[in-house]
């Protein structure tokens, strides 16, 4: 072959190569991209990290700045809250699960248990849910003081791996998981629920209970623009009996549970 011939080869050589680089390039970038969605779409403690971490940006100030009105609001609501209904007991970061406080379990078959009187409500939930091609599945519900204790110095622990100072540790998991005897699922009236893998999604699951639970008396309890009246952060999958009536008025006035029994007279 003459030099004019190898001048004329050699581009078409360089061609070929970047084509197959790009389609390299290609190929990574669609395989990522799909690992990202089936992680999102059938993910749990990834997605759960992730959100968790978008969420953790702004909410030290956030409790931070919190007023002395805010402050003695809480004291009012706690007022308020006393010799309530049983479906109304408040419990959160300030109102601590009461000394004398007893409860009933009902042990489901997956071997979760819950306040046996929610029982029926969350059996005709879930079974409407399903007759509408979502299908909810329970991850969490009645915990011991033991198992929340667990469940909370593992958060702290994670975050001072993180590098937090102790005290923003502490703070940042008590937004996530409430120290122990500030727990509504020792209380045995709340659920962590998300999908069944590989027939719907977490999504699916969070939007139909958000626009349906109330009707069966349970409310998301942390909505995502009341983390200052909550003291904890947004979370889609976990709900609250409060019952059917209560649900109903929290449900059409958008509020939550403390601005609920704050405004009891």
């Amino acid at each position: 072959m003459n030099e004019v011939a190898r001048m004329r080869t050699k581009p078409v050589v360089r061609t070929h190569k970047k084509k197959r680089k790009r389609k390299i390039t290609r190929y990574l970038l669609i395989f990522t991209f799909l690992t990202i969605i089936a992680l999102y779409l059938y993910g749990g403690t990834t997605i759960n990290d992730t959100f968790e971490k978008v969420q953790n940006t702004n909410i030290i100030q956030e409790l931070s700045n919190r007023t002395s009105s805010q402050e003695d609001n809480h004291n009012h609501i706690q007022e308020n809250s006393k010799d309530k209904a049983w479906n109304l007991i408040l419990v959160n970061r300030w109102n601590a699960i009461p000394d004398d406080f007893s409860i009933h379990l009902k042990t489901l078959k997956n071997d979760y248990q819950i306040d046996e009187r929610i029982y029926p409500e969350l059996q005709e939930m879930f079974d409407d849910a399903r007759s509408e091609g979502i299908y909810p599945l329970i991850g969490s519900a009645f915990r011991s003081n033991e198992k929340q204790q667990s469940l909370f110095d593992d958060k702290v622990n994670k975050y001072l791996e993180q590098g937090y100072k102790r005290k923003d540790a502490v703070e940042l998991a008590n937004t996530w998981v409430a120290s122990p005897g500030t727990s509504e699922h020792q209380i045995g009236l709340a659920l962590d629920i998300n999908a069944e893998k590989n027939r719907c999604t977490n999504d699916e699951v969070y939007s139909w209970l958000r626009e349906n639970s109330y009707k069966y008396g349970f409310i998301l309890r942390y909505p995502k623009d009341k983390t200052n009246i909550t003291g904890t952060c947004y979370e889609p999958w976990h709900f609250r009996y409060v019952g059917k009536k209560v649900a109903k008025v929290i449900h059409e006035r958008g509020i939550c549970l403390e601005e609920y029994l704050s405004n009891l007279d």
